[in-house]
């Protein structure tokens, strides 16, 4: 039977599953489906949003978690931040950073709208040297989560910075690992964002400082639990 139902052929496409996804999962309340209009209203980049798929994914694992301390490298409009600090167990913080002064005003915004100003800390700069700088004498290496959603060609940088500072146990998650399908061939890419996802995902698997588990979520998420 198994392997009958494996030989069968099914026209879904992979667009109709995650429709699917979505019907079935809890939507977005009234202030995060105004970010994400406002998102779009406001940028041309708004496919950078994680979505609620996403969302709810990353809000449900910190809740597993039971964490206290995130670090988020990619704020955009604060949409996963939002998600994540949802999450938070209670006197739990979340670090963000981004590098784009242009959207820090909506991304604040949203986070009082939301009532996370309490849990939720927003820099803006240079992401490693305010890792280094800033976030980590404040963390320490008790950081129960690592969220990368930046600039691809640092994924490899941003990776080797936080490891040691994350706790045993903790997670390091990184999204857009299949790169839009270019990781499929590393030939016909070039630019300098593939180059840097196609390297942090070969990196990792061979790490063995970590577990990595690849979910064909949207645009690919990568959860590796530290070991």
């Amino acid at each position: 039977m198994d392997e009958l139902f494996e030989k069968q052929q099914y026209s879904t496409t992979r667009r109709e599953y995650e429709e699917y996804a979505i019907q079935h999962t809890l939507s977005d309340d009234d202030l995060m489906s105004e970010l994400v209009r406002r998102t779009h209203l406001s940028f041309t980049t708004a496919g950078m949003l994680s979505g609620v798929l996403q969302g709810r994914l990353l809000e449900n694992l910190v809740r597993m978690m039971n964490a206290r301390t995130i670090v988020e490298i990619g704020t955009y409009t604060g949409y996963s931040a939002i998600y994540m600090a949802r999450g938070l167990r209670e006197n739990g913080v979340l670090h963000t950073i981004d590098n784009n002064p242009e959207i820090e005003d909506l991304a604040n915004e949203f986070i009082e709208r939301a009532g996370l100003s309490d849990k939720i800390t927003t820099y803006q700069g240079d992401a490693l040297k305010v890792l280094t700088d800033t976030i980590f004498p404040l963390t320490g290496d008790n950081i129960d989560l690592v969220f990368i959603d930046a600039d691809k060609e640092n994924y490899v940088n941003y990776f080797n910075i936080c490891i040691d500072k994350v706790r045993q146990g903790g997670y390091i998650i990184a999204d857009n690992v299949l790169w839009y399908g270019r990781v499929f061939d590393s030939q016909q890419y070039n630019d300098k964002e593939t180059k840097g996802i196609i390297a942090f995902n070969e990196m990792v698997i061979n790490d063995n400082r970590v577990e990595p588990l690849l979910l064909p979520i949207r645009d690919g998420l990568m959860i590796l639990r530290k070991l």
